[in-house]
């Protein structure tokens, strides 16, 4: 899991899918909350809400696991909405890595 940065993206929802296959995760903001969009060793793929760790320290998922993006992107979640349906109002920033 990275750190949310500091300055928002610019993808549209057509890039959004290429931009996750080549980064791997994205925070996305909507409606007051901040999830983590993730995959799981590129293989499934997982929201996960920013405000709730596990005893791992790691963020608590939101969402099921999906084995393709097309799912995971339409998939419900966030107060019963997928990021297809939040897109729009929604702001998406990179997740940075330690170095």
């Amino acid at each position: 899991m990275g750190t949310k940065a500091a300055e928002a993206l610019d993808v549209s929802f057509d890039e959004l899918p290429t931009y996750l296959h080549a980064k791997h995760s994205v925070y996305m903001e909507v409606d007051g909350a901040t999830y983590y969009l993730t995959d799981v060793n590129d293989q499934y793929w997982r929201a996960q809400d920013t405000t709730k760790l596990n005893e791992k320290g790691h963020y608590v998922d939101a969402s099921e696991l999906v084995p393709t993006l097309s799912e995971f992107l339409t998939l419900p979640f966030a107060d019963g909405k997928s990021v297809t349906d939040v897109f729009d109002k929604a702001t998406f920033y990179a997740s940075e890595k330690a170095e």
